[in-house]
């Protein structure tokens, strides 16, 4: 009943895997590929169908997928997968920063969102709460990265793999590659348009977000955990590890995810 299979959806490969009629679409961040939720499918799919990708570029396929590239890639895949139904979201890190776009966008396909660990990524907010070491390290192993992928070959990889062991990275060392890291040279060079046209994050869908507490500092602002607590079927989870939480604290992670689902009113046919 559970074993996966695979469509291809505009080149890019889809791993489905569960009979659920809900479907759950999981989008990843760096330096990570569609493994990054391999628990996550064993702990959800006897009640959903649980969809996952390796991002556009990250092994293959284009060199950068720019977000209105990628917004319309994942109509396509709702579309493909899931025609009558509205999907559950679930971004971790940069997966946040386009899934929180696509879902502004096309709320009609999104009936609600798990995000982990990345918020409010644009809002004034988040930098003002951000003391100046913090901030002076965001911009470092950005930037790093950044120029990581602009120089490419052997020693762009290099720096990745440098900065992903300094950042305690858990992703296999032999799969990272410079490849993985053009949203950053998205968000410091303005690459493929960059994320000037991102828009300040407002979901009409339910949020669970779950984030690492221990960690040098915070992908959301204060503001952003009241907003989220405060909103009708949202709710907001710390957990006492970092970035990775999906890896770090595995069975916290799932039991608050399938608690917050369960909860959830059923995903009605789209209108």
């Amino acid at each position: 009943m559970n074993q996966e299979r695979c469509i291809t959806v505009n080149g890019t490969e889809i791993w489905l895997q569960g009979q659920g009629q809900e479907v759950v679409l999981m989008l990843h961040g760096w330096p990570d590929t569609r493994a990054l939720w391999s628990s996550t499918v064993t702990a959800l799919a006897d009640r959903y169908t649980c969809a996952r990708l390796t991002m556009p570029g990250f092994e293959s396929g284009p060199k950068v997928t720019s977000l209105d590239d990628m917004c319309q890639l994942l109509r396509q895949i709702i579309e493909r997968i899931s025609p009558e139904r509205p999907v559950t979201l679930m971004l971790h890190d940069w997966g946040c920063v386009f899934g929180y776009e696509f879902a502004m966008r096309q709320p009609e396909l999104v009936a609600r969102v798990v995000a982990v660990d990345v918020g409010d990524h644009n809002a004034q907010a988040l930098l003002r709460s951000w003391r100046p070491r913090e901030s002076l390290s965001v911009f470092a192993y950005q930037f790093w990265l950044a120029v990581a992928w602009k120089l490419g070959g052997r020693l762009g990889t290099h720096m990745t793999r440098a900065m992903a062991r300094w950042l305690r990275c858990p992703t296999d060392q032999d799969t990272i590659t410079h490849k993985m890291n053009y949203p950053y040279a998205m968000q410091w060079f303005g690459t493929a348009g960059g994320f000037q046209r991102a828009a300040q994050i407002r979901l009409s869908m339910p949020l669970l977000f779950v984030y690492g507490e221990r960690k040098p500092f915070m992908f959301h602002s204060k503001a952003w955990l009241e907003k989220v607590a405060a909103a009708p079927g949202s709710a907001v989870q710390g957990l006492a590890c970092g970035h990775w939480v999906m890896i770090s604290r595995p069975e916290a992670f799932h039991a608050c995810v399938q608690d917050w689902l369960a909860v959830q009113t059923p995903i009605m046919d789209k209108s």
